[in-house]
């Protein structure tokens, strides 16, 4: 359950950090033809994060923080489909940063999630070598 934790982390980080370069260039009007590749990252973004919190209930993680973060990953989604059409025009940069937000959200979940099923299991902290402990 250790590496699994650490592998669908590790995905969710990874593929958090290309979603931002993608955004960064939509953003700025470049790439838009890789918006479907956007809405695809994602949605396994999303899954992933829910196979972090079904990992979580088995490991006996508390069960608020695994079903906030499968609720979370819905509005992640609900938010992703439909926010091109959520206050066009000069004000949509508004909708922008709330996107950006709901995924770095999604993000501190997974690191949230992973961190607490491997206290769990007691593996503490060194388990994960792409953590950075503050």
């Amino acid at each position: 359950m250790k590496l699994a934790t650490t592998i669908a982390q590790t995905v969710v980080l990874t593929l958090g950090a290309i979603q931002i370069g993608l955004g960064v260039l939509f953003w700025t009007y470049n790439a838009l033809n890789l918006i479907p590749l956007h809405m695809l990252i994602g949605l396994v973004m999303v899954l992933t994060l829910w196979v972090l919190a079904g990992l979580g209930l088995g490991a006996g993680v508390h069960p608020g923080l695994a079903s906030a973060a499968v609720a979370w990953g819905v509005l992640v989604i609900a938010l992703g489909m439909t926010h091109m059409r959520i206050l066009p025009g000069d004000l949509h940069w508004i909708v922008q940063v709330v996107h950006l937000g709901f995924g770095l959200a999604a993000m501190a979940f997974a690191e949230v999630l992973g961190r607490r099923i491997r206290a769990a299991l007691g593996g503490g902290q060194s388990a994960r070598p792409m953590a950075a402990t503050a």
